[in-house]
């Protein structure tokens, strides 16, 4: 059986392994964006965003005498390199990576919504604070994606039917 603090715990882990996986999707994305400026700017924000992340979750995690799973952290790594490698081959490589990242970003608000549920019932107030100071960013940036679809979608499509540029990135 296991209490809502173990479960808390085994959770801040997955999340500290999920910010591990964000961070290194968002920077592959970062570097190869070249035509889209908004859509660059606004992730370089979000890895400075999910950067304070990881620290927060860590600190938690340090405060209830645990730390973060190398296992778990290694394993997001890898999934976002595989993601990565994987939509540097799609032609619309930015168009995919935009709807990848908003669906990726309504992950993170439910697990930030699920440890703020859990610190509730294990009491951990301080967890519970450092979730709430996280959503907001989560759920700024999931809207930023899907405010800014549309119009990523038109500039792709725009740049596709001009054989002399580049739209996949």
């Amino acid at each position: 059986m296991a209490t809502p603090q173990k479960n808390l715990i085994e959770w801040l882990r997955d999340a500290h392994a999920m910010e591990q996986q964000a961070e290194k999707m968002l920077k592959a994305q970062s570097e190869r964006l070249e035509h889209y400026p908004d859509l660059k700017d606004r992730i370089d924000q979000h890895i400075e965003e999910t950067l304070g992340q990881q620290k927060l979750i860590h600190d938690c995690l340090v405060r209830l005498g645990d730390s973060s799973s190398m296992l778990k952290d290694l394993t997001g790594k890898v999934m976002a390199f595989g993601q990565a490698i994987g939509g540097s081959l799609m032609s619309d490589e930015v168009v995919k990576g935009a709807m990848a990242g908003y669906v990726f970003e309504n992950v993170e608000i439910a697990t930030y919504t699920t440890l703020i549920a859990a610190a509730e019932a294990a009491g951990d107030k301080e967890t519970q604070r450092a979730c709430e100071l996280i959503l907001p960013q989560e759920q700024a940036m999931a809207d930023w994606l899907l405010e800014n679809l549309p119009d990523i979608t038109k500039a792709f499509l725009i740049r596709s039917e001009n054989p002399d540029l580049e739209a996949k990135k």
